[in-house]
């Protein structure tokens, strides 16, 4: 799951141009970059189930350059947080990796560090926010430090709505508190309708650790949110304010607010049925921008979560589509190609926007692709500026560990949803959760 902010879109000067491939350093020369080469390359790839981002990526990239094949297995989110080490320190390590989570893995040499590709290509020159979440400095702690990842984008997450439904029940514009926001959720369920679909499958990963932690930012604060995944010394996610947002969440399942049924749905069927016209809201990434602009035109709006008081700052969960290479990949100068390619080739960055519907990255000077009036993602992308300048973006409270979201978020909201666990055991299970891990690492 997916996802920095656009800050792209409001960077002051332009930065870097576009040559052939993609942006050049002034400093190197072409012939001097890490590439692909002329001689046939089959590079190995692990994608997530249910993105077509990196496999639409991959095949133009074939395109432009005949001589790379791909080897592409895929699986579910939460099965790449149990298989990742095994494959990352297997015999034939993927070239490329959609990674979950990276500290662990860094820090056990796991990964490639991507410090000369970053000097080499230029990343350093890129807007800051892009590259931190994927550093790791020599302490385990991320957000500074070595490179060791990339994002083939940058998302955002927010509330999607049923405009047809949404009207139904009285919504006019968007909330602008999260009162408002409650009030609509009871005329939904007043009105016979589903208020909230989402999707909580343990193969899937629990879907209400989206609400919980847009709920998080509405009570308090994002820092010490970023500081607990960022795993500064100290941090917890077990605070006053978060407990406020859990006891919120516990009160919306109380409510009825979400299907009966949340435990057993997969994130694709969560997608299905919303567009099937079941739930007026859905909390997802801009990751199905292209689907709902192809499958509901006009049919789908969106929203920042709203905050507590009017007035008050929006936030969002946002950060890169991660992918690394392999300590001991084979074709390690190739991948760290292809990543550049991403960000800075033309036509792969319309891809990332018309097939991922999130802010491609890269230099700054690069204009955006073009994006259709009146779509969802152009939405979407109006309201990466909105994060950008507030400053509240969030990574993903699921990339906190390599395993905190399939054995601490996952069990315990299953189990608030099957009425074992409250907001406070709750958060108190998964901060006991977190610190096990980290005093494993």
């Amino acid at each position: 799951m997916k996802r920095q902010l656009f800050l792209t879109l409001t960077a002051i000067a332009a930065l870097a141009v576009l040559l052939g491939a993609g942006y050049v350093p002034r400093a190197i020369a072409q012939d001097d970059l890490p590439s692909c080469g002329t001689e046939p390359v089959t590079l190995r790839g692990v994608f997530e189930t249910g993105f077509d981002l990196p496999f639409v990526l991959a095949e133009e990239f074939s395109r432009q350059y005949p001589n790379v094949t791909w080897d592409i297995s895929q699986d579910q989110f939460a099965n790449l947080i149990n298989s990742t080490p095994r494959l990352l320190s297997g015999d034939n390590p993927p070239d490329l990796i959609r990674l979950p989570t990276m500290v662990s893995f860094a820090k056990q040499g796991l990964l490639k560090n991507l410090d000369e590709y970053a000097e080499a290509f230029g990343w350093n020159e890129w807007p800051v926010p892009q590259l931190n979440q994927n550093r790791v400095n020599e302490d385990g702690i991320r957000g500074s430090g070595s490179l060791y990842a990339m994002g083939l984008n940058y998302s955002l997450t927010g509330v999607y709505y049923n405009k047809e439904l949404a009207e139904q029940i009285g919504m006019t514009e968007p909330p602008q508190t999260l009162a408002e926001f409650d009030e609509l959720l009871a005329r939904a369920k007043e009105a016979g309708l589903l208020p909230i679909m989402q999707w909580g499958s343990a193969r899937s990963g629990m879907g209400l650790a989206f609400p919980l932690q847009q709920l998080m930012a509405a009570y308090g604060p994002v820092e010490p949110i970023n500081d607990w995944i960022f795993q500064k010394p100290g941090a917890t996610i077990n605070t006053p304010s978060n407990l406020q947002a859990a006891e919120h969440l516990q009160r919306w399942i109380e409510n009825g607010y979400f299907p009966p049924d949340i435990n057993a749905i997969e994130y694709t069927d969560a997608n299905a049925r919303f567009g099937q016209g079941e739930g007026v809201f859905i909390f997802n990434g801009d990751w199905q921008n292209a689907g709902y602009d192809t499958d509901l035109p006009s049919k789908v709006g969106f929203f920042l979560m709203p905050p507590l008081e009017e007035g008050g700052a929006p936030a969002a969960m946002s950060a890169p589509l991660t992918f690394g290479i392999a300590a001991n990949a084979a074709n390690a100068d190739c991948a760290a190609f292809f990543l550049n390619w991403v960000a800075t080739n033309e036509v792969a960055r319309q891809i990332g926007v018309d097939v991922g519907g999130s802010n491609p990255g890269g230099p700054s000077g690069l204009e955006m692709p073009e994006v259709a009036e009146g779509s969802i993602t152009n939405e979407t992308l109006a309201a990466g500026v909105v994060i950008g300048e507030a400053g509240t973006s969030m990574d993903f409270i699921a990339n906190a560990t390599s395993s905190i979201f399939a054995q601490g978020w996952t069990p315990e909201l299953q189990n608030m949803v099957g009425g074992r666990q409250d907001a406070a055991g709750l958060l108190q299970a998964v901060q006991e959760e977190y610190e096990r891990q980290l005093s494993e690492q």
